[in-house]
């Protein structure tokens, strides 16, 4: 009998990543992303913010390898499980406060460039512009393209959720 028939959902298929990060396998570029991110986080957005967008993002693109690691980060940095859980559903959840809200529709908008003629409507920008001073939405600018950019590193290579955190 084959072993692919004798999976079930109990006991998925391993998976495997197709190569390496492509950081990692020219590691010179590692350096350059993490500048920009250290760059990033000196616009002054709290931090749990920005896991907060990271996590979307991360969703968003179907980043399994970036959702399980921005849920472990955002762990380390005291995010409540409620929170975490609630992301996707952010709209509906008691749990942001407004600027958090502002940040993680300008997430969306930003990730989802392709789905709208107005990709970041004004509506949008403005209610961020509303909580951030211009340092901070560069920041937070900066942060969401580094998180698109790492979910584009990640998912056509098929980098694997848990392994090396």
């Amino acid at each position: 009998m084959d072993s692919q028939a004798q999976r079930t959902p109990e006991t998925p298929a391993p998976l495997q990543a197709r190569m390496q990060n492509p950081a990692a396998v020219i590691p010179e570029a590692m350096p350059a992303i993490l500048s920009v991110m250290k760059a990033a986080e000196k616009g002054g957005v709290p931090r749990k913010t920005l896991e907060l967008v990271h996590l979307r993002a991360s969703q968003i693109n179907g980043c399994g390898y970036c959702v399980d690691g921005g849920v472990r980060s955002a762990r380390k940095g005291g995010e409540t499980d409620e929170r975490l859980f609630a992301v996707a559903a952010w709209r509906e959840a008691p749990y942001f406060t407004d600027a958090e809200r502002a940040a993680l529709a300008l997430a969306e908008s930003v990730t989802r460039l392709s789905d709208s003629a107005d990709p970041v409507p004004d509506a949008v920008w403005n209610e961020a512009a509303q909580h951030y001073d211009e340092r901070r939405l560069a920041g937070l600018l900066l942060w969401i393209a580094t998180s698109n950019f790492f979910n584009r590193l990640n998912v056509p290579t098929k980098q694997i959720a848990g392994a090396g955190w």
